[in-house]
């Protein structure tokens, strides 16, 4: 493992090669290597295995392990059946249901009801292998496979431990059952950042990135508003500025539960009123279990966004270094609360920006940032862990 490049401090590396990140196109050098980008998100995972924001996969946070005679199913069915709605694994004798699947079973978006900050390394290995089951027909080299992945930065101790564990847990041969389908896959290298880095190498090669400022030479900061955490980074002409980011416990999660104490038998992580929620205005409607009838949630909604975006808004404002001029707001959340936030922020005189595609542009910056790795050090890149 200490062959490979240093995954805790990505951005650390040179200038020269940091600032060209979205400039690594592929070549003959790594055109058959295998890179899958994983954003492991509380809602739910986001995933690719190429730069284009169309071909990222949201999978449903929920997971559950269950005896795979369980899991095994659909002979009867009439046709075939969209797989994001029936994901499922067998690793080492043990069967894990994931997403919508795991929902029907009862999962929440948390493996245990009460331990709503327990650590993303926990669930992370049979998440990514489902994702490498999902795209296994466009991995070129399922021997070689190089994955991307994050993790929220609360402490640099703390996310150097969870980081290597994430590594060990990731990295060398497996053998897996995806759908009932056999296969092998062996991840060679595993690079891990904190938590809406990968936000910033996407906006930063945007073709549609703002005129007004290179964002690749000033300092910004990137609020990646999540389920669970709202991940607040300093960077300054891409050095991660460590001692100065953080991520902290109130995010997404929070608002739902806001909007749930306001609807007689709601859950807070049900996939129904999360899905409701997100919606446009005119189509967000929500009916509880047992409910006779749906509440319409434009009638709580605008007053609630206010509101969370003000108490937001002020622990940005509160956090920001003084030297930071320039704010990207990225994640779900980021863009939920954009129209409110980016008001605040001008009255702030920061200049805001908004990610576009703002879920999946976490995932997108990964994938550029394992192809620069490649492209750039495939001397050092093909070292085995």
């Amino acid at each position: 493992m200490n062959s490979q490049p240093n995954a805790a401090t990505p951005m650390n590396a040179p200038k020269s090669t940091t600032t060209s990140l979205n400039n690594a196109k592929p070549t003959s050098s790594f055109v058959n290597k295998s890179i899958l980008s994983v954003d492991l998100g509380r809602t739910s995972t986001k995933t690719c295995v190429s730069r284009e924001p169309d071909s990222v996969i949201f999978i449903p946070a929920n997971i559950v392990e269950k005896p795979v005679q369980e899991l095994r199913g659909g002979i009867f069915e009439a046709r075939t059946t969209d797989p994001l709605l029936d994901l499922w694994v067998e690793y080492q004798g043990s069967g894990y249901a994931l997403g919508q699947l795991a929902a029907d079973f009862g999962a929440n978006l948390y493996s245990s009801a009460t331990q709503e900050k327990q650590s993303k390394t926990e669930d992370a290995l049979p998440k990514v292998l489902t994702c490498i089951g999902y795209f296994s027909d466009k991995l070129k080299d399922k021997d070689d496979l190089s994955v991307v992945i994050s993790l929220p930065y609360y402490a640099q101790e703390e996310f150097e431990r969870e980081k290597e564990k994430l590594v060990n847990l990731l990295t060398g041969p497996h053998t897996m059952s995806f759908r009932g389908e056999q296969m092998s896959i062996n991840i060679t290298k595993v690079w891990v950042m904190p938590e809406g880095y990968g936000s910033l190498i996407w906006c930063e090669g945007e073709s549609k990135k703002p005129a007004t400022t290179d964002l690749s030479k000033v300092p910004v900061a990137i609020i990646d508003i999540g389920h669970q955490t709202t991940d607040c980074l300093m960077v300054d002409s891409f050095r991660f500025a460590r001692a100065a980011s953080k991520s902290e416990p109130f995010a997404m999660t929070e608002f739902y539960k806001q909007v749930a104490a306001q609807i007689e038998g709601s859950d807070p992580q049900s996939l129904s009123l999360i899905e409701a929620v997100n919606r446009a205005k005119g189509d967000r409607f929500y009916r509880p279990r047992g409910a006779t009838k749906p509440t319409n949630l434009d009638d709580i909604l605008p007053n609630l966004k206010e509101s969370f975006s003000r108490e937001m808004c002020a622990r940005v404002l509160a956090w920001l270094p003084e030297r930071v001029k320039a704010v990207i707001l990225t994640g779900g959340g980021g863009e939920f609360f954009w129209d409110d936030m980016q008001l605040l922020l001008k009255d702030a005189r920061i200049e805001a920006h908004l990610a576009s595609p703002s879920r999946q542009a976490n995932a997108l910056g990964q994938y550029i940032y394992g192809e620069a790795q490649l492209a750039t050090f495939p001397a050092r890149a093909n070292n085995k862990a």
